[in-house]
């Protein structure tokens, strides 16, 4: 039987090309509470400042570039295509490095920074022309004064949903990448994977909060770990090169 893969990744995925992570010494986090930057209230209440917040992080996507971990499921994701197997990218991280890197069957459950949203009409634009601008950038569209990042915010549903559990109900293999197993629904999916049969695989730094003693851990950092891992997978499924 064919395999039928599906991946999520988190912030560990791009630690590597030097995209800050959430927590500990030196994370977003750190000084801030997400109810100040990353909740709708936050936005109602100050929305210069959010502004401020995402306009610093959209700025350093040029900053950053794809690491070997991104380029390795780029060629996973060919070698299944190529053997007619089905691969599902689903990723928590709101950069671009997947898309940089040539993922294709990509799912960004929690937004992109790439990417702003109408607060009023809902349009969308992809924009990283605007990055270095303090004022609001106004919907071309309905007019309103300002779009918001599009980004999933603490107290609001992820995007794509029903797709994400779809793949899942269909996978056989199922690998969390660089995922600290603590925000939700993203945390879920492992479990979920797992109620479907699949085989799980959690790569990270530390075991995460939601790792099982049925999942294979494999530690380290997601561009030195995660390639042989792949490639072991590869070799097991009959992938030519």
């Amino acid at each position: 039987m064919k395999p039928a893969v599906v991946v999520l990744t988190g912030a560990g995925a791009s630690a590597d090309s030097g995209v800050a992570t959430f927590r500990g010494a030196g994370g977003l986090w750190e000084g801030l509470r997400v109810e100040d930057v990353a909740t709708p209230a936050a936005w109602q209440r100050d929305a210069a400042r959010v502004w401020r917040f995402y306009q610093e992080r959209r700025a350093a996507l040029a900053r950053v570039a794809p690491n070997a971990a991104h380029h390795a499921l780029v060629e996973i994701e060919r070698r299944l295509a190529a053997a007619g197997a089905l691969f599902t990218l689903v990723t928590q991280n709101v950069d671009d490095l997947h898309e940089r890197a040539g993922s294709r069957n990509l799912v960004h459950m929690h937004g992109e920074l790439a990417v702003l949203r109408c607060e009023r009409c809902g349009a969308r634009v992809r924009d990283l022309e605007h990055v270095a601008a303090d004022a609001f950038v106004p919907c071309g569209v309905c007019a309103h004064a300002r779009l918001r990042p599009d980004v999933v915010w603490f107290g609001e549903m992820p995007y794509h949903m029903e797709a994400i559990e779809g793949a899942l109900e269909a996978c056989t293999h199922f690998l969390a990448v660089g995922t600290s197993g603590v925000v939700y629904p993203a945390a879920g999916l492992l479990a979920l994977a797992r109620e479907s049969g699949a085989r799980t695989f959690v790569q990270s730094l530390e075991p995460p909060a939601n790792v099982d003693l049925g999942d294979l851990f494999v530690p380290g950092r997601a561009a030195e770990a995660l390639p042989p891992l792949l490639e072991d997978l590869a070799r097991e499924w009959g992938l030519g090169a």
